[in-house]
């Protein structure tokens, strides 16, 4: 019993780490477009950004049961404990890994596929729930396309619209309206993304038989909040800078587009309790206004990098968990 809570608390440390990553690394696109555009100042996109991520992870916990039972079986996992920590572990080193180098990967990919590649190490493919999983894989595929398509639609709106309004007018407009947005935007990402350390707590607590069901307790929802919050405060420089500028070059007007589109679906998913990568619907709207503007204007190499990314992200994860998980079986 003594290993049992000392390797819980390792994965609630690890978990609020992989939060508090989470918090620099992906929420810096949700500020990028306002940066970029200079509607704010990037201390005071951080503080935005930092107390909506804390709103949203305490507003919602359904995508938080979504990770603790629809990847694999809590209740059933074989070595549970080893599983959720080396899928921990290897989230965070993916996640520091692309943070460095500046490139906008998905968190979402890197816990999911980590979670499953822990998982077939321990036990073989039979571990995974095949349904819940293919539910999030189309989830984390579809989304980001739809949001390339709305945020097309958004933009193409909008230059219908204003068409007639003087540029500088019209940009200083939209730079004012970009501080709302970019606050939606920050919401919505906490209403998502901090559910998933949410859910693996969770689901360490059940495997640990620490509880018998899958509800989200309030110091597991506060924590993770908390540590979203607070890496959020760091900021993503790196992240900001591939976003906000090396995408295209974003004005107000393409700015508040791409934010209330990239919202619009993170806010829908998160409604209907499913995980998807705020990196990717976020990056896939700032390209969908972008080919909607002026499609040469579109750094395609960019977006080439980053489609790369996300494509080996769910493989390289799934990998380094199952190394990992291994290692840690040699020890525990």
């Amino acid at each position: 019993m003594e290993m049992t809570l000392i390797i819980t608390i390792l994965i609630v440390i690890f978990a609020l780490g992989f939060d508090f990553i989470n918090g620099f690394h992906d929420t810096a696109n949700a500020i990028a477009t306002s940066v970029s555009t200079k509607a704010l100042k990037p201390r005071h996109a951080i503080i935005l950004a930092a107390f909506m991520n804390f709103l949203g992870a305490m507003t919602f916990t359904g995508v938080a049961k979504a990770i603790t039972k629809d990847i694999v079986n809590p209740f059933t996992l074989e070595n549970g404990s080893l599983v959720i920590l080396a899928a921990l572990i290897a989230a965070i080193i993916w996640n520091l890994v692309t943070w460095y180098y500046g490139i906008p990967s998905s968190s979402s990919h890197a816990i999911i596929g980590a979670i499953a590649g822990a998982a077939i190490a321990a036990a073989g493919f039979g571990a995974l729930n095949y349904t819940g999983f293919l539910k999030i894989l189309q989830a984390l595929i579809f989304s980001p396309i739809i949001a390339f398509v709305i945020g097309y639609i958004v933009y193409s709106i909008f230059k219908v619209a204003f068409k007639n309004h003087p540029l500088a007018k019209t940009n200083n407009s939209f730079r004012r309206i970009q501080i709302l947005t970019a606050a939606f935007q920050a919401y919505t990402h906490g209403t998502n993304d901090a559910q998933k350390a949410m859910g693996i707590i969770t689901m360490a607590l059940i495997t640990n038989g620490f509880q018998s069901d899958d509800e989200v307790h309030f110091w597991v929802q506060l924590s993770c909040a908390l540590a979203m919050g607070l890496g959020t405060s760091v900021g993503g420089w790196k992240i900001i800078k591939t976003v906000g500028g090396q995408i295209m070059k974003i004005r107000p007007v393409n700015g508040v587009a791409a934010d209330l589109s990239s919202a619009a679906i993170i806010l829908g998913a998160t409604a209907i309790h499913l995980p998807v990568s705020t990196t990717h619907v976020i990056s896939s709207a700032i390209l969908g206004v972008g080919a909607s503007h002026r499609v040469k204007g579109v750094k395609w190499r960019t977006a080439k990098r980053m489609l790369i990314t996300w494509v080996i992200t769910l493989p390289i994860s799934a990998t380094l968990a199952g190394i990992t998980y291994f290692i840690l079986n040699l020890f525990f």
